[in-house]
């Protein structure tokens, strides 16, 4: 943990949040997805759907997004996660996600885990809008959205493309993990256990 930087992430005006495992309880099983839509196992799914022909691919993208649709209504809160966004937003900052689910996927699981309030939908940014992470190309957009620089912004997520995004952009990490193991340390500027664990280091 950078414990200099944590004045800067408490002071910081613009949040980026991945979703799920982060917003929300982790319920993706992925080794199943990609049994589902016949991907070799340990690859990138949005990769491999991405190198497909069009004809080939568009059926497995749309029952992707069904899969995930039904997993939103297994989700919820994770813990800490409406009382950071609650306390973040008595402070006036933005807001916005950047996930590699679909835009309205995700506001979709945002209102059924009871977050929905707490974001503006133009700044929800999902695999259609932006170059999926790792690649930092969400967060460049919700720079120029809020007009201000990535090296103002805090990205927070439980996943190496989260915390490689938001090096990449430039912005200052927070590393989320509920297992402790904390993978990627050269990756995460903080890292904590809950978002609840969050809230105790950045409030005065």
């Amino acid at each position: 943990m950078r414990a200099a930087l944590l004045p800067a992430i408490a002071g910081s005006g613009h949040w980026i949040f991945d979703l799920d495992g982060t917003l929300t309880v982790a319920v993706h099983d992925f080794a199943a997805i990609r049994r589902e839509l016949a991907i070799p196992d340990g690859s990138d799914i949005l990769e491999h759907l991405t190198a497909l022909p069009r004809h080939r691919s568009q059926p497995l993208h749309d029952r992707l997004q069904e899969i995930e649709r039904q997993l939103a209504a297994l989700t919820q809160a994770a813990t800490g996660a409406r009382q950071l966004l609650e306390l973040l937003r008595e402070r006036g900052v933005q807001r916005g996600i950047l996930t590699r689910n679909t835009r309205a996927n995700a506001l979709h699981t945002l209102e059924l885990a009871g977050l929905g309030g707490f974001f503006d939908p133009s700044h929800v940014v999902g695999r259609d809008e932006a170059r999926p992470k790792p690649d930092p190309d969400g967060l460049h957009q919700l720079a120029r959205l809020w007009e201000t620089g990535p090296e103002t912004m805090v990205m927070v997520g439980d996943y190496h493309y989260d915390l490689l995004a938001g090096r990449l952009a430039g912005a200052l990490t927070v590393h989320v993990d509920i297992t402790r193991s904390f993978r990627w340390p050269d990756l995460a500027d903080i890292s904590v256990t809950t978002l609840e664990e969050l809230i105790v280091w950045i409030q005065p």
